[in-house]
């Protein structure tokens, strides 16, 4: 699945994207990849959205999607299974590149939060990209990814807690909490749990 934003008028000029995924670590639930390219209008208070309240974190959500571009895409826990989950991430934010560089055009950089980014580890990648270890804190338009990522994700574990009401993802959001581990004993893996995860592959043995 791929979101973006409709287009609007941001100038010609070489863009910068800003990359940044949320839901490696959890048991259960997609890999969330956003991209973003910041408009003319920056929403004030951008950070790494694990340093923010959730309250601020939903705002500034609604401001960078007002006033950016952006692009979201994920990839679901079976296909997290096949490919194992740092190629799930390559590819949710290849995809979520691909999508905006279609409104910005292939001459831009990419900006991507880490150490790594997927160039030469997934064959649609087309970009100049440079990883940057704690970008989501220091490059505004990391930042604003790393909101837009988490707060997509977030969105989706709590109505998925809705479905699968025993594992408490509203609370967690699919990390591997005492509460979710017992849940896993006592009602095995749902649909949504990454299978590959040792924890959950555990589950399914007792």
């Amino acid at each position: 699945m791929v979101e973006v934003t409709p287009v609007g008028k941001f100038g010609a000029r070489p863009a910068v994207i800003g990359v940044d995924e949320a839901g490696r670590g959890p048991l259960a639930g997609p890999v969330v990849a956003a991209a973003v390219v910041l408009g003319e209008d920056v929403p004030a208070g951008l950070d790494d959205s694990k340093k923010l309240s959730a309250k601020r974190r939903a705002l500034l959500d609604k401001d960078i999607r007002r006033t950016c571009r952006w692009a979201v895409a994920l990839v679901e826990p079976d296909e997290i299974d096949r490919l194992n989950i740092f190629q799930a991430t390559m590819e949710a934010m290849t995809r979520c590149v691909a999508e905006l560089a279609e409104q910005t055009g292939d001459n831009c950089e990419v900006l991507i939060d880490g150490n790594m980014t997927p160039a030469g580890r997934r064959e649609g990648w087309r970009w100049h990209a440079r990883a940057i270890i704690g970008g989501d804190g220091i490059e505004p338009a990391i930042s604003a990814a790393s909101i837009i990522a988490k707060e997509c994700r977030d969105r989706m574990m709590i109505e998925a807690a809705a479905l699968h009401p025993h594992y408490g993802w509203e609370r967690n959001k699919g990390y591997g909490t005492r509460e979710h581990m017992e849940a896993l004993r006592l009602h095995g893996p749902t649909p949504l749990h990454r299978r590959s995860f040792a924890p959950v592959a555990q589950a399914t043995l007792l």
